[in-house]
């Protein structure tokens, strides 16, 4: 079609927000910041890494000697769930209210050295059946509405500790995207009594231009909104609402999907690959049929493992804006080379 090869905007159907497309500017050359080669070879046990067993944490405690996966409080958690009930609010500009919460941090290996892509799918799956079970306990407490589960992979995305690793954010309140992503799958549920995603998946499963990889249960597209150069959205070909839904073949697929993608991720500038990646589940405070389960996975490199997208001028200002395509960026994951 002759418009994607022209500039144009996309709506993102999940937010109801537009992006900016622009792939005439690929062969525009690059004179702006280079970051320094991203970190190779680590041992398999740091220690000086608070993460790693046995290791002490700030604070006195002491990570044990854990085989598999470990989960614990953040010992500086970003939420807490004493505020107390003081709020702010002048003359309707000036407002701010309390917002409990409970943080934590799961470690997907005692191994200092893996990645979700280092780790075999029968690795990984543990870490799914942490990720259900934390869900359902921390969605439990009468007072949270949604727990968040991401990792931060690699300095450049903030990581501050290079253990493979995630965390777990459970809040009073229905954060900014989870609502956005609300609102616009039940609008879509009422306006055509379906699923948003159980139609998105159909339409790109059909047209197989941004598919990445795939298995009897689980996708792995860069959608056709996406925003960073090698954006990636993960679904489940079944309609399931969280975690807790998937039953062991789809818990396995998810793990195969994790692995399969994070690998074709290294492969892609031959290093460590940085990225966001975060579960997006229903509210935890009631029944949200409309709501389909997804990951995001959010890579801020452009060209290489020296070259980052920045979201600065334009896209602090108006919105969100790339030049490499969507289909473009499926193209060059596909033809990443992975082991067998």
């Amino acid at each position: 079609m002759e418009l994607l090869t022209r500039p144009h905007r996309r709506l993102n159907r999940l937010t109801g927000e537009w992006v900016l497309v622009s792939p005439h500017r690929t062969a525009r050359p690059w004179q702006g910041q280079v970051e320094p080669p991203l970190v190779g070879q680590r041992p398999a046990y740091d220690p000086d890494c608070y993460l790693c067993p046995g290791n002490a944490r700030a604070g006195g405690a002491t990570t044990p000697p854990y085989e598999t996966v470990y989960v614990f409080d953040n010992d500086f958690a970003s939420l807490l769930p004493d505020v107390g009930p003081s709020s702010l609010s002048d003359r309707g500009l000036l407002v701010a209210e309390p917002e409990r919460g409970l943080c934590r941090v799961v470690c997907f290996s005692p191994r200092h050295d893996l990645t979700l892509g280092d780790m075999t799918p029968a690795q990984i799956r543990p870490v799914i059946e942490m990720w259900a079970a934390q869900y359902a306990e921390l969605g439990a407490v009468d007072w949270v509405r949604h727990v968040q589960i991401f990792e931060n992979r690699g300095a450049m995305m903030g990581a501050s500790n290079a253990h493979p690793h995630g965390q777990i954010w459970a809040n009073e309140r229905l954060p900014n995207e989870p609502a956005k992503e609300l609102a616009e799958q039940r609008l879509y549920s009422v306006d055509h009594g379906r699923c948003l995603l159980c139609d998105y998946l159909a339409l790109e499963l059909a047209a197989g231009t941004r598919i990445v990889e795939e298995n009897d249960t689980f996708v792995a597209l860069v959608p056709f909104w996406a925003v960073w150069p090698f954006e990636t959205l993960v679904l489940p070909r079944a309609h399931s609402g969280a975690l807790p839904e998937l039953d062991n073949r789809e818990r396995d697929g998810f793990a195969d999907i994790l692995h399969q993608l994070t690998r074709r991720y290294n492969g892609l500038f031959d290093a460590p690959f940085p990225y966001s990646m975060g579960l997006h589940q229903p509210p935890t405070d009631g029944d949200y049929p409309q709501w389909h389960l997804h990951a995001h996975f959010y890579p801020p490199l452009l060209r290489s493992t020296s070259i980052r997208k920045f979201m600065v001028g334009y896209e602090l200002l108006a919105q969100p804006q790339r030049d490499i395509s969507p289909e473009c960026a499926a193209r060059r994951l596909r033809a990443v080379a992975v082991p067998s």
